[in-house]
């Protein structure tokens, strides 16, 4: 603890007094300040070698700064300005150019901010990477110009984004066709909104413009539909207030959702498996990937805004049919109980169990639901297997601190709706047993005869995967689907402006060295 905390001083002392906000395994990566700082580069490098007197690997170094605003990073928070300056005072940038490079390191490798103050619950990061071993390849190969980009994640979600971000920035501004704000816009209208509308649709690829009548026809209606879908929006073909404003989601917008959702993505693990689950909490949706490439996805709903559902990253360690929903002490008291006080016969009806503080069962017609207490609530509930069960018919379990997994719903009509935001916290899955196929991954005794024969029996049983896989609950309001194409999503738990309002403080030590 002793050399952990004074390695943390010497490099806050090294920096200039200013709080980068680094986590664990940047601090054991931050001795490369330290070490070059006395002119050292590890074992394999003299001590009093300098790195950036040359001039090309200097001017290599300018070029991977400013190439991090591809990855929606200021490249001004990096000392680029005051490096630039000193183009002609090799032995004054050494220190700076080391700290310039570390920190961008550091920040690409494992995300600029700190996580658990954006995501509270969030328990998964990128494994330590070794960043002075990094910086002594790239010098000794030449290739400090990409040793930056190299350390950014490798996915290809994360380089979609990237690819979309430098797209908009090459892009015209003033270009958008934008649709004045007016009455809402439905099949039948015409005049100069409707004309408006198609141009828009058209712009964004939704829509060959010229190719139906002048009034909003059939061909105009599938195309809001099919952007509405994307833009996660309900798909009734109708132009309101609500497609409208993603309709005129102005670049510079999109450019922040960019920005925002890259730096989710580098808070992630650099492997994330190579068969893994991904839920978007944002897109409603559940997604399995083998070998990077998505094989299916389902519909999802997610937590109400009083109830979100946590990001974070687990294993799968196992699948329950036909469960029992051991209903939490909070549901019991904010749900159940209002329930049985209004009726009492909805005990017996959705096959809930009772039992007290000692386990035994308790018949529920000898309770007087009106004089139960809310707190401390003094039953244990238990909803038996069954078509009403709240668990459905199947629950994939990754044993974590929120309580929160993957389960059937009995509420099936629910996933018609864009906007899913209904459940206490896990999440439910539209054709989950699908899914439980997928993870299973055994055709031989796990098809889909044998899956609903299993369900059939009504009997819970336990099967535990021979190999854990990893499952990501992301939040990404900027995201792709299968062909590379961006989605745009509403923030729904209105997490956005949290994470752009740090992206855009300046770094302290950055801005001392102006």
């Amino acid at each position: 603890m002793r050399c952990r905390t004074l390695t943390k001083v010497v490099l806050l002392a090294i920096l200039a007094g200013g709080s980068v906000g680094l986590t664990a395994p940047e601090i054991r990566a931050s001795n490369l300040v330290a070490s070059t700082s006395a002119g050292q580069m590890g074992d394999a490098q003299p001590q009093t070698a300098p790195l950036w007197q040359s001039e090309t690997r200097f001017a290599h170094l300018l070029e991977a700064l400013e190439g991090l605003q591809s990855h929606g990073l200021n490249p001004a928070d990096y000392y680029l300005h005051a490096l630039s300056r000193l183009q002609n005072a090799p032995a004054e940038r050494e220190q700076l150019a080391t700290k310039a490079w570390l920190l961008a390191a550091q920040h690409l490798a494992y995300g600029r901010l700190h996580l658990t103050e954006r995501e509270a619950d969030w328990r998964a990061g990128r494994e330590f990477v070794d960043l002075q071993a990094h910086l002594h390849r790239a010098v000794a190969t030449g290739t400090v110009a990409s040793s930056l980009d190299d350390l950014a994640p490798r996915n290809s979600e994360y380089r979609e984004l990237m690819a979309e971000l430098d797209r908009l920035r090459d892009e015209p501004q003033g270009q958008a066709i934008l649709l004045p704000d007016g009455p809402s816009l439905r099949k039948g209208d015409s005049g100069f909104q409707v004309e408006l509308l198609k141009a828009r649709l058209a712009q964004l690829g939704y829509f060959v413009n010229g190719m139906t009548e002048a009034k909003f026809g059939d061909d105009l209606a599938q195309a809001v539909e099919t952007f509405q879908w994307d833009a996660g929006l309900e798909p009734d073909g109708i132009v309101g207030p609500a497609t409208r404003a993603i309709l005129n989601l102005s670049t510079s917008r999109k450019i922040d959702r960019l920005r925002i959702n890259l730096e989710r993505l580098r808070w992630l693990p650099g492997d994330l498996g190579q068969r893994h689950v991904r839920v978007n909490i944002a897109g409603f949706e559940v997604s399995a990937y083998a070998d990077s490439e998505r094989v299916q996805t389902h519909r999802a709903i997610v937590g109400r805004l009083e109830r979100q559902t946590p990001v974070f990253s687990d294993h799968i360690e196992y699948i329950v049919f036909n469960p029992w929903w051991e209903t939490p002490a909070s549901l019991a008291r904010n749900d159940e109980l209002p329930l049985f006080r209004r009726d009492p016969d909805a005990v017996k009806r959705l096959g809930f169990q009772v039992l007290d503080r000692d386990g035994n069962v308790v018949d529920p017609n000898t309770i007087d639901w009106n004089e139960v207490p809310y707190s401390p609530f003094p039953y244990r509930l238990r909803q038996a297997p069954g078509p009403l069960n709240a668990l459905g018919q199947v629950k994939i379990i990754f044993p974590n601190r929120h309580n929160v997994y993957l389960h059937d719903t009995p509420k099936r009509q629910l996933f018609s709706r864009s906007k899913r935001t209904f459940s206490s916290g896990c999440i439910r899955v539209q054709g989950v047993l699908d899914l439980v196929r997928w993870l299973l991954n055994d055709p031989e005794r796990w098809g889909p005869d044998q899956v609903q024969a299993v369900v059939a029996s009504g009997k819970e049983r336990v099967v535990r995967l021979d190999e854990h896989l990893p499952v990501h609950i992301l939040y990404l309001t900027a995201t792709t689907t299968p062909d590379g194409m961006v989605r745009y999503l509403p923030d729904v738990y209105e997490r956005d402006e949290a994470v752009l309002a740090a992206l855009e403080t300046p770094l302290p030590v950055a801005r001392a060295e102006y």
